[in-house]
């Protein structure tokens, strides 16, 4: 039986631990160790997760004196973890029935699998699911699947195509490709899968494998406005990171470096352009700008001149078009 170490972040969620801590103590096939830190939560943490301990010895409750944030914390856990596995699970996240067991079975039958991840549910803040994220799509893709290390990076992309509560990695392998990196607090994730892939395959699972849960202090995935040239640039910096850091066949891979920063390029523009919907006209021209210069060939693609064609006409008559047109397909 596999070990699989489970670390569990905590800021102000309390009220979620419980079930966070019982989704890792309840799942079948693995031993499972939970380590909890309380970054200095300001709110009841301190009692929940001193009980949880007190209850189950396969809980350890460790709490900050000071925050430190969620990166220093993130590597506090990955120096922890001395399992077979190791997952950082969200204290408002939770993982579903069989999800651990599902993942070791996959490592243990191909050893070449750095990290496995699956699909994933989103609940609001009252608990309703209201949403599936299959990152592969569901459809004609086999229950399990493994990819090499670059076919994941270009599933990926520009893009975190991995459910970050469903991310079960070899301990081993994390411990060699080291914690995360402190520049990139809102790239973090994105850059350690890709990361890990430029060392082992990617395993995926066609399984509801855990539960995000979406509420107001959460990052929306709708239009963010200003800050959305900022996680752009962020992107890019996961990216330098990469190249430079990542393994050495990755280092040499100009083909793929192009790809990605094409693939940057391109979201680049399809944010510039909603930002452009929401009548943020300057945040739109500052995005296409940084568009262009992380990769200059997108000047030729079809995201670059539908976002000329709409400024040339003008938000106004734009909106004024997309409103006429909606009618008819209505």
């Amino acid at each position: 039986m596999q070990r699989v170490d489970v670390v569990i972040p905590c800021y102000n969620y309390a009220h979620f631990l419980q079930e966070c801590v019982e989704s890792a103590l309840s799942q079948a096939g693995v031993d499972v160790r939970v380590l909890i830190l309380d970054d200095c939560s300001p709110d009841n943490t301190p009692e929940v997760g001193s009980a949880l301990a007190s209850r189950d010895k396969r809980v350890t409750y460790r709490r900050h004196s000071a925050n430190k944030g969620h990166i220093a914390t993130y590597n506090e856990g990955i120096e922890w973890a001395g399992g077979d596995l190791f997952l950082l699970l969200s204290a408002d996240d939770y993982l579903l029935p069989g999800a651990l067991g599902r993942s070791a079975e996959l490592m243990r039958n191909n050893p070449d699998v750095g990290f496995t991840f699956g699909n994933a549910l989103i609940a609001e803040p009252h608990g309703i699911i209201t949403k599936r994220v299959d990152p592969l799509g569901n459809k004609s893709v086999p229950p399990k699947q493994v990819l090499t290390g670059p076919q994941f990076m270009r599933l990926s992309g520009a893009n975190n195509l991995v459910p970050t509560p469903t991310a079960i990695v070899r301990t081993a392998l994390q411990k060699q490709v080291g914690g995360y990196h402190k520049e990139l607090p809102h790239t973090g994730d994105m850059e350690m899968w890709l990361r890990l892939a430029s060392h082992a395959g990617v395993g995926y699972i066609n399984e509801s494998q855990a539960v995000y849960r979406r509420h107001s202090a959460n990052m929306s995935l709708q239009y963010y406005g200003k800050t959305i040239l900022p996680d752009l640039r962020q992107r890019k910096k996961a990216f330098d990171i990469l190249f430079r850091q990542g393994a050495d066949n990755l280092k040499k891979d100009e083909k793929l470096r192009r790809f990605l920063t094409r693939d940057l390029g391109k979201e680049a523009l399809r944010m510039a352009g909603l930002a452009f919907n929401n009548f943020d006209v300057a945040t739109a021209v500052a995005i296409q700008r940084f568009a262009l210069e992380v990769s200059p060939e997108v000047r030729n693609s079809l995201p670059w001149i539908k976002l000329v064609c709409k400024q040339t006409i003008g938000p106004k008559y734009w909106y004024a078009l997309n409103s006429i047109g909606r009618r008819v397909a209505g």
